[in-house]
This record gives C-alpha cells, sequence and structure tokens, in this order.
C-alpha cells in the first residue's frame, strides 16, 4: 500500500524515474480498488448500462494523472522518453509495445531522466 501511496504523493510528478515494484503496487492496488468500486457500483444499482459506474468513474478520473505520471516515471527509468506512452493508441501492438516496456528492467546507473 505504501507504493500506492507514493505515487499518489507524487500526483503530477512527471520527472525522475520509478522502479517496476512502484508501478506495478500501483497497478495492482489500482486494479483492485477499481474493482471493489465495480461490485459496489453494481449493488447500488450506480454502473451505467456496459459502461463505469459512478463511483469508479470518479475513481478513474481521481487517478488519471497520477497513472499517467507514474508511467512516464517508469519510460524514464528504462532509458525512454515519456512520450513513447503514445504509442498505446496504436491498436493492438502498441499496448503490447508499452508493456514490453514496462516489464522490462531498469537502466543502470544514472540516465538523463535522473533528478
Amino acid at each position: 500500500m505504501e507504493w500506492y501511496l507514493a505515487v499518489l504523493k507524487k500526483y503530477a510528478v512527471f520527472s525522475g524515474r520509478a522502479r517496476r515494484k512502484e508501478f506495478w503496487y500501483f497497478a495492482l492496488f489500482n486494479f483492485l480498488i477499481s474493482l471493489g468500486l465495480g461490485i459496489i457500483d453494481g449493488v447500488l444499482g450506480l454502473g451505467l448500462e456496459g459502461g463505469l459506474g459512478l463511483l469508479g468513474g470518479l475513481y478513474t478520473l481521481a487517478v488519471l494523472i497520477p497513472g499517467i505520471a507514474v508511467t512516464v516515471r517508469r519510460l524514464h527509468d528504462t532509458g525512454r522518453s515519456g512520450l513513447w506512452i503514445l504509442i498505446s493508441f496504436i491498436p493492438l501492438i502498441g499496448g503490447l509495445i508499452l508493456l514490453f516496456f514496462l516489464i522490462g528492467g531498469s537502466e543502470p546507473g544514472t540516465n538523463q531522466y535522473d533528478t
């Protein structure tokens, strides 16, 4: 949980690096919270037909900027520019390439993105 909160504390920090652990723990807790809110939305009847419910939608908006920021910092940790996040707009293959970059190891030592 501390890694999730660390990302939220750096709400809109796009500089620096994020280790694999920081990124993937944020993704895990983000998934679990979204799943829980989706269940609550369904039970309370707040869900829209085939889409996000009210609580899930509000949560998604709240973590959108930190999610993008930690992804950019993770790309920096692999030695890539944060602009590589835009490759995810290419259907299917773009998301797989981005996933490959995010899974990859950190660039050893310092790189141009260290602050």
